[in-house]
């Protein structure tokens, strides 16, 4: 199953199906995370993570949940926005696309990849390839 085309929350047996194709062993702890996480398209931080999986009495580290969420960046299970040094959302839409970052409220939206015109792209660096590119348009409420 593709990540884009899954419109309804997995079960569990789907989940730690999937959580295998991505090479990562299905824990309890990353089963819960990432049935939260996976329920739908939706940007959340570490801390986010950690409050609902609390509030819905889930026995998960503040720890676990980020090195939990590291290894699903790291596998391609989700994708890591980082908005600024101190703010990363993780990203249940692994779709290519963008983000417009809130800067008043903190919420991070989707944008179209094709919403988004790039004319050019500098050369990479010597040794290197261009991978992705990600880009974060900040804004703000009207005042």
């Amino acid at each position: 199953m593709d990540m884009a085309t899954r419109i309804s929350p997995l079960g569990r047996d789907e989940i730690a199906a999937l959580l295998q194709r991505f090479g990562i062993s299905p824990t309890p702890q990353r089963l819960q995370v990432a049935s939260l996480l996976l329920e739908r398209h939706q940007h959340l931080s570490a801390d986010q993570v950690l409050v609902r999986l609390q509030e819905n009495d889930a026995q998960v580290s503040k720890a676990t949940v980020y090195n939990t969420l590291g290894l699903f960046a790291e596998r391609g299970l989700v994708r890591e926005v980082m908005v600024d040094a101190t703010k990363v959302f993780y990203d249940s839409n692994t779709v290519p696309h963008h983000h417009f970052f809130n800067i008043d409220d903190g919420t991070l939206t989707d944008v179209p990849a094709g919403a988004v015109v790039i004319d050019h792209l500098p050369d990479a660096p010597a040794g290197t390839r261009t991978d992705t590119v990600d880009i974060v348009i900040r804004v703000r409420n009207h005042a």
